[in-house]
């Protein structure tokens, strides 16, 4: 059985962090699906999916740590062809990437007692993402 579904968020763009594990729950939940696979994912190139503790010390030092790796101020080729200045959202992007696969077992999403999904915008704006979610299995 395959079940695919999308939703949307609204992000404050920059590292803009939200849970976004109780959608995913209800996905696989509304799929019926007892035992296989859940993958979110989102389609663009200035987002990231990841797992995190999805408390502020862990959200502010992952935020830290991808601004180490990918600064906001620093020169990205990107940029000299588009003029946009996200050329940092993409290579976070790049870096997190765009989506992620969780089991599903005995109906429910297999997550870590600490472990949240977490939808990240590095986008230099605002914006309004749609996120789909397939879940796979029997």
């Amino acid at each position: 059985m395959v079940h695919s579904n999308t939703f949307e968020v609204s992000t404050q763009g920059f590292g803009d962090a939200i849970d976004v594990s109780a959608q995913v729950a209800a996905s696989v939940a509304e799929s019926g699906v007892r035992n296989g696979i859940v993958c979110i994912a989102n389609p663009g190139s200035t987002a990231g999916i990841t797992t995190v503790e999805f408390e502020p010390g862990a959200v502010a030092d992952l935020k830290e740590a991808l601004q180490k790796l990918a600064p906001e101020k620093a020169r990205y080729h990107h940029n000299d062809t588009w003029d946009d200045g996200n050329g940092f959202a993409h290579l976070r992007s790049a870096l997190v990437g765009a989506s992620q696969a969780f089991p599903v077992k005995d109906g429910r999403v297999a997550l870590g007692t600490w472990q949240q999904i977490v939808f990240l915008d590095f986008d230099n704006r605002p914006r309004r993402r749609k996120l789909v979610v397939t879940v796979v299995g029997e």
